[in-house]
């Protein structure tokens, strides 16, 4: 069977910043909102905020825009953000801590039920409520709760060797924060977030504003 085809990751990224504002509208009691307002409020074109909330499959109203607790539904339906994911962290280092720190996951359906680490001075240790557990027993662990996500925050030595276990304990989808590019088997997705690369363009981005105004 073929995959089913994914819309361009750009507009993918985009929705949860269009979510955001459209969800504050709400909260100021809105009714609807525009494409434009979204627009305006991200430096976008209007043109290029239809094109994105259309893969949501929701059609605006003429001169009305979008009925704002309909969008919030079938952007949150479209992200997958309306149901629950069962998900683990292994590595339990300061990006893991962090991670495990941040709240908006479990707005967003992610149910992170437990943490690994190598280091046996964490472990029996709680970080916001989350246990960290040895990393012997991940595979144990993975199957008794038949979490399918894993965040995988260990170090880039060990990121390989550590997705063929988490796959082999039944894992078919990887957050992946570490610097390799995995291989994994057709039947699993990987998401790699790498941070040095949006670093890089944040400094590319600073450098330039300055030249813009030395030249100004």
């Amino acid at each position: 069977m073929a995959k089913k085809k994914i819309p361009a990751a750009p507009s993918i990224r985009r929705l949860p910043s269009y979510l955001h504002i459209i969800q504050q509208v709400l909260k100021d009691g809105g009714d609807y909102i525009s494409g434009t307002v979204i627009a305006n409020e991200l430096n976008l074109e209007p043109i290029q905020v239809r094109k994105d909330l259309a893969i949501t499959g929701i059609i605006g109203k003429p001169k009305r825009g979008y009925p704002i607790k309909e969008l919030i539904k079938a952007i949150e339906h479209f992200l997958g953000w309306d149901s629950s994911r069962k998900a683990v962290l292994v590595g339990a280092g300061n990006l893991g801590a962090a991670l495990i720190g941040y709240d908006g996951f479990r707005d967003h359906g992610l149910n992170l039920i437990a943490a690994f680490d190598k280091n046996p001075e964490k472990i029996g240790k709680k970080i916001q409520g989350i246990e960290i557990f040895s990393f012997d027993i991940v595979s144990e662990k993975i199957k008794k709760t038949s979490a399918k996500l894993a965040i995988l925050t260990v170090p880039s030595a060990d990121a390989q060797e550590t997705a063929d276990l988490l796959i082999k304990a039944g894992i078919n989808a990887i957050w992946n924060f570490t610097n390799v590019k995995l291989k994994v088997p057709e039947h699993v997705t990987v998401q790699k977030e790498d941070l040095s690369s949006g670093y890089a363009m944040l400094c590319v981005m600073i450098q330039a504003d300055a030249l813009d105004k030395k030249n100004a």
